[in-house]
């Protein structure tokens, strides 16, 4: 795993500052402290930070065709690189090394932009081909590798794994993009391909970009997507054996390293289940970790050892310190840009730990969202039901005033909390998930929001995320909000938090449910077979039945989660009030002073739980203070 940088004059073939280049490379060191490599030449700089997991002595970045023609700085692991180089040499290419750098350079020289399509993995790259002139960028298909780019005013076109490394770049806008705001308030990151700043972009996961030089525009182009065909299962034995298969084989090929690998066993399903296939294919015992939380009601660490004594593995578990709050202010130059996931506190320190045993570890990452593990999923197709119960004429109207009118009961026990039920319902169903997921409601947007920053938005509310795919959301309730998570949240929060994690401590994380053929299998998959009734992962539990026990498949969802609402009104009282009532929100005059302060204080009060809003505006006033230095 590495990180990949580059400079690419669009215009000409001006002399690039290889000073700079260097700066935007260093910046990524923590991606790859093995080694470093930078290439220039006129109109052209790739610079690379190696973390060494295959061929260690050869393999080394930027790359050079043997011919010389074409140079490829590239992030990732290919894991059919084998068959493909078998293919390649067919052809009458010759190898040097034993590495998948290599052969991305061929494919690129054979099949040009289709090359992408070939690659079976987790990549991002720059190829640079002298002949014909050209950069070409690609991102892998679910997005588990970023990579960041823009145009400059100069006619110079940057690109790199990292904001910071774009950051380098005296030239790269700063200039917040408001609509990036309401997106990051609604939904709790910024969707791609947006970032924070006008201007600057992340290239989409499934995308890829070509630019020649010398040609003006240039727009990414789609190379892959997930199809919600359901097809005939068969039983749901046959299924599940068939679901086991294909991931054990998902499994198999990420476990091919150079270096020690291992997993992190949470306890929960998917990642007991990746472990419990590693083992089946492992001659040495596998190495797993996990954290433990002094509180109970966020600790699993007895569940991920009843499998780790199960299947004999290397166990290694930490508590972390119920009051981890150290990390704030790192987490906030760790990311970049506003990131509001607050279980990036325990995936780093799971990160960390790791990292004391293994360089590689598998995760069960990408179970949720392909086989229906969340609540929300089941929420929503009960909200569907209603939905088809009620012309839209009646509905709206009716649950929309029952919304408003029903109070906000956060201290309550979990039935008596309707009120973001009955203003889901009130809305479509794209708009009800939308409310369901949402970090700030609308309303709670709307007073958050000064009334200049409600004038530079101009109208634009995050919905519009969710409706730029109204053209490709699948027929089906669930696989409508399943495919809208895959092109969101899959690759927004989930991978952007486990890709800083991991990077910041030079860890690779290979996801083998998110394997890209598995994903298109289980996107056949009847709907029925991911969520039956109120056990989501069905299918995936009932054939994990032979390998894990049912107090492990079949106990309530736990989630990664820190305590913030018990930190906001303890140890962190002072801290948020100096956060949101400050002179750094304040000084933005994006938004509305006394909302501040009726979020706080009706917090603080015990009144209300405002955390996950209170937590969002103390990682955007971090990330304030961290980009003004």
């Amino acid at each position: 795993m590495c990180g990949i940088v580059g400079i690419f004059d669009i215009t000409g073939a001006s002399e690039i500052d290889r000073n700079l280049l260097s700066r935007m490379n260093e910046s990524q060191f923590h991606r790859g402290p093995d080694e470093g490599g930078l290439h220039t030449e006129p109109g052209l700089g790739f610079g690379h930070r190696r973390l060494s997991i295959i061929d260690l002595s050869s393999g080394q970045q930027p790359m050079h065709s043997q011919d010389g023609n074409v140079v490829l700085t590239y992030n990732g692991e290919v894991y059919n690189f084998p068959e493909l180089r078998a293919e390649l040499e067919a052809l009458g290419y010759s190898f040097r090394t034993h590495c998948d750098t290599e052969v991305i350079l061929y494919a690129w020289q054979a099949w040009g932009e289709s090359c992408v399509e070939r690659l079976r993995g987790m990549f991002a790259f720059g190829i640079w081909d002298r002949p014909r002139q050209t950069l070409f960028l690609a991102r892998d298909r679910l997005g588990v590798k970023p990579l960041f780019y823009a145009e400059l005013s100069n006619g110079q076109f940057i690109f790199g794994s990292e904001l910071k490394a774009l950051k380098q770049h005296p030239l790269l806008p700063k200039n917040v993009d408001p609509t990036a705001i309401e997106d990051y308030f609604g939904f709790g990151y910024i969707p791609d391909p947006k970032t924070i700043y006008k201007g600057v972009y992340k290239l989409e996961p499934g995308y890829s970009l070509t630019i020649k030089r010398g040609q003006n525009g240039f727009r990414p182009k789609q190379y892959w997507d997930v199809k919600f065909q359901p097809a005939s299962a068969g039983n749901v034995a046959e299924a599940g054996e068939e679901l086991i298969e294909r991931l054990r084989e998902a499994v198999k090929i990420r476990m091919v390293a150079d270096v020690p690998l291992g997993a992190f066993l949470s306890g929960g399903v998917d990642s007991s289940g990746v472990v419990a296939l590693m083992a089946g294919l492992s001659k040495e015992p596998v190495n797993t970790c996990s954290i433990s939380f002094g509180d109970p009601k966020f600790n699993e660490a007895q569940f991920a050892s009843q499998v780790a004594e199960r299947y004999h593995t290397a166990h290694r578990v930490e508590q972390v310190d119920p009051d981890d709050f150290s990390l704030i202010d790192h987490l906030s130059g760790l990311y970049d840009e506003p990131y509001a996931d607050s279980s990036a506190l325990p995936t780093y320190r799971v990160c960390e730990l790791a990292k004391k045993q293994v360089t590689v570890v598998l995760s069960g990452d990408g179970g949720d969202e392909n086989l229906a593990g969340y609540r929300r999923y089941r929420w929503h197709t009960y909200e569907e039901r209603m939905r088809a119960l009620l012309p839209d004429a009646l509905r709206m109207p009716l649950f929309s005033t029952l919304g408003r009118v029903y109070p906000k009961l956060d201290w309550a026990p979990k039935v008596l909390r309707a009120k973001t039920t009955l203003e889901s319902i009130g809305r479509d169903s794209m708009a009800g998930y939308f409310h369901s997921v949402s970090v700030l409601s609308n309303g709670m947007r709307s007073q958050l929001f000064s009334d200049s920053l409600k004038s530079e938005l101009q109208g634009y509310q995050a919905i519009e995320v969710f409706r730029r795919y109204s053209q490709q959301v699948p027929d089906n309730p669930l696989s409508m909000v399943q495919y809208l998570d895959l092109k969101t949240y899959l690759a927004g929060d989930i991978l952007t938090k486990v890709d800083r994690a991991s990077m910041a401590h030079a860890l690779e994380v290979r996801v083998p449910l998110l394997d890209h053929k598995l994903v298109e299998w289980m996107a056949t998959l009847p709907p029925d077979l991911k969520l039956h009734g109120r056990e989501g992962k069905y299918l995936f539990k009932k054939a994990l039945e032979p390998y894990l026990p049912n107090d492990i498949l079949y106990r309530p969802k736990m989630g990664f989660a820190v305590p913030l609402s018990s930190w906001f009104r303890g140890p962190l009282k002072q801290r948020v009030q100096q956060a949101l009532l400050g002179e750094t929100l304040k000084s933005t005059g994006w938004f509305d002073e006394a909302y501040l302060h009726h979020l706080v204080t009706q917090h603080q009060s015990g009144l209300r739980d405002y955390s996950a809003s209170i937590w969002s505006l103390l990682m955007f006033e971090a990330f304030l203070r961290n980009n003004s230095k």
